[in-house]
């Protein structure tokens, strides 16, 4: 059987995942998506995946040769949950349908995990609401599979585990406002508050207002878990570490908010 050739879309479903993929190209300037099965070493839910994690866990390692288990474990769940939150979020508030993103399939690159492929399939338009609820679903059910698997190389905790899933996909609504310029704070709070709920997140990270200098709002992420990055970075805190007090974090937060701001205007 030969295979298939996914340059010219052939359905309307391979016309949709090309769009879809183009989407989010355009719209980051990063994701690299293909339409088709996976890879041959590539990391898909449903597969043994054993080897793929093994592979990441040693690169890690042998990176951060310091840094130890618990943050080898972190970076496995990050590097792996960062384009299913993205594609998600892009095709439910800018490509208006929504694929099956338990099918995605993505590729190991050092230390990192890039590129990815999805198979084409239906992808029916719906209300936004409706389909935050589906893509909370399918990723509930990818990050609950890849928790286990996680857990079958190294010890990684539930709540921490959650927590970083929630700051991922608030961290998102956050930057729907690049994404859909003009959207009010208000709306964002409220989606996030839609996607949280479909994941079975609350209470695990929130969406904040804060007041900026010019009179104008913005959307802060108010995060519970701490991705470990201090372990190889010291000297150095992401601006919504919750290891700072508030006021620190709240003041670092304004200042990205405010110059993010001036870059959007130009």
């Amino acid at each position: 059987m030969s295979n298939r050739n996914y340059l010219f879309a052939q359905t309307e479903s391979d016309a949709a995942l090309t769009r879809l993929i183009g989407k989010a190209a355009s719209t980051t300037g990063f994701m690299k998506g293909a339409p088709g099965d996976a890879l041959p070493g590539w990391h898909q839910m449903r597969q043994d995946n054993g080897p793929f994690l093994k592979r990441l866990y040693q690169q890690l390692s042998a990176n951060y040769p310091n840094a130890g288990p618990p943050f080898y474990a972190v970076r496995l769940w990050t590097n792996l949950i960062w384009q299913p939150a993205y594609l998600a979020v892009i095709a439910v508030h800018l490509h208006g349908a929504l694929p099956d993103l338990t099918q995605i399939a993505q590729a190991q690159s050092g230390i990192y995990v890039n590129d990815y492929r999805l198979p084409p399939g239906t992808q029916d338009p719906d209300t936004i609401e409706e389909m935050i609820g589906k893509a909370g679903a399918q990723l509930r059910a990818f990050s609950e599979s890849l928790f286990d698997e996680i857990n079958a190389i190294t010890k990684f905790k539930r709540v921490p585990a959650r927590q970083l899933l929630a700051h991922r996909m608030l961290s998102l609504m956050v930057r729907l406002r690049d994404f859909r310029p003009g959207i009010e704070v208000e709306e964002q709070v409220r989606l996030s508050g839609l996607w949280l709920e479909a994941l079975g997140l609350n209470g695990y990270g929130d969406l904040e207002v804060i007041a900026l200098p010019d009179g104008r709002k913005a959307a802060i992420v108010a995060r519970k878990g701490c991705c470990l990055d201090y372990l190889i970075t010291p000297d150095r805190l992401c601006a919504s570490c919750p290891k700072q007090t508030k006021t620190v974090r709240v003041a670092r937060q304004r200042d990205n908010a405010i110059a993010e701001m001036a870059m959007r205007e130009g």
